[in-house]
């Protein structure tokens, strides 16, 4: 069997209706050239120590990665939101970690600063966070808060033009490493009574920036996958920020952030996308190249049927992200999409690294093999923002139901 390169190993990302402007054909290949000679060689180093690859950031910085989607007059890239889901796509392909440092970077750090920040806000901190010389967080989980809200437990109490914030939050990325400049808390700020007697907690977000007494970042958590990606625990005692800090008209915390999140969602079935596709190129390099009784394991019909799977979960993943993010920067309603794009991206990187791991067989099962990150990262895609049972349940209540 001779070695050629396929489509699906080209990484054509052209799919009918969703036509690629040269623009982002120039970017996307751009992106992955980068993956594929500077951040894929150091990944298994990178991810054995567990350590946050600060160089690779610095250049992705310089590359203008982290202001894709920014104005100019932030030091953005003044590009459209395809362009970073593009990106990346390109970097989850070989290194989830960074896939998601750079989507979470953007999506959860300094997404909600520039939709709902004062300008002052926005010309402190979007100009070192687009040029990737800064990290920003978003401290929303707690023990018994995310998806529902009302278990926030984080308080925030104004008193002499400050604010004053106990707490404590969980699972928040990029909020402990080197060069993370602040985090924005969710935290109640007040609370009313409802007609029926219930109380309803008022959330509101404010910026917390490292470095303010009383806030701690607690030693990183010992994960399943994402090695390379930083994520930390957080402690806030009696921490004292500016009235100022304040993040969005108060009481619109949660509900700015769930906007902020469809969006992420976006950028976040990209991720997957790319970890699906990296998942299909190695299974069919592998199956091409190693021979079992005289001939490659891709000539028996089980192994060409089970890539032929792993290629229609990845051209099923790219369209549905695709349609939301089209739907996106068309002004046109996405949410239901966002939550589609992100259930069947998330699996089909979960089945793919499955299958591939198998493919692979002994292979598979060792860390250095890209398979086996991929095995071992994949499963938080079924989790990270948004579970899986959340995006049923965005889907189900679109479609009319309130199970």
């Amino acid at each position: 069997m001779t070695m050629q390169m396929t489509r699906s190993e080209a990484a054509n990302t052209d799919v009918a209706g969703f036509e690629l402007t040269e623009e982002h054909l120039r970017l996307r290949d751009q992106v992955r050239d980068f993956a594929d000679t500077v951040v894929a060689p150091a990944a298994y180093d990178y991810d054995t120590r567990r350590s946050l690859p600060y160089d690779i950031i610095a250049e992705m910085g310089r590359m203008g990665l982290f202001g894709l989607p920014f104005p100019v007059e932030y030091g953005g890239q003044g590009k459209d939101y395809l362009s970073l889901c593009l990106a990346v796509e390109q970097l989850g392909r070989v290194d989830q970690s960074i896939g998601v440092t750079l989507e979470a970077g953007i999506g959860l750090g300094a997404m909600p600063i520039f939709r709902n920040g004062t300008e002052e806000q926005k010309q402190e901190w979007l100009p070192m966070l687009a040029r990737g010389e800064a990290l920003a967080g978003f401290g929303l989980t707690e023990a018994d808060a995310g998806s529902d809200a009302a278990g926030t437990k984080t308080t925030a109490e104004l008193r002499d033009g400050e604010w004053i914030i106990n707490g404590s939050k969980q699972f928040i990325t990029n909020s402990g490493s080197e060069i993370t400049k602040l985090v924005t808390i969710t935290a109640v700020t007040g609370e009313s009574e409802r007609p029926d007697g219930s109380v309803k907690k008022e959330l509101s977000a404010i910026l917390v920036p490292v470095g303010t007494p009383g806030f701690v970042q607690e030693p990183s958590y010992d994960k399943v996958g994402w090695h390379t990606s930083d994520t930390h625990p957080l402690t806030l005692t009696d921490v004292h920020v500016p009235e100022a800090n304040l993040l969005g008209e108060r009481g619109r915390g949660y509900a700015n952030f769930v906007q902020t999140l469809d969006e992420g969602r976006v950028a976040f079935a990209a991720l997957c996308t790319g970890a699906a596709q990296g998942c299909l190129d190695e299974a069919i390099r592998y199956a091409k190249s190693r021979n079992v009784f005289g001939r490659p394991i891709g000539a028996n019909q089980y192994i060409a049927f089970k890539i032929a799977r792993m290629q229609a979960r990845v051209h099923t993943a790219r369209l549905a992200y695709y349609d939301a993010c089209f739907k996106l920067m068309a002004g046109k309603p996405f949410k239901m999409e966002a939550s589609i794009a992100k259930l069947t991206c998330s699996e089909a990187a979960m089945d793919n690294a499955r299958d591939a791991t198998q493919i692979f067989g002994g292979y598979g099962f060792l860390n250095e093999n890209p398979v086996a990150r991929h095995y071992r990262d994949s499963k938080i895609l079924e989790i990270g923002e948004g579970t899986t049972e959340v995006q049923l349940m965005v889907i189900s209540r679109a479609l009319g139901f309130n199970a």
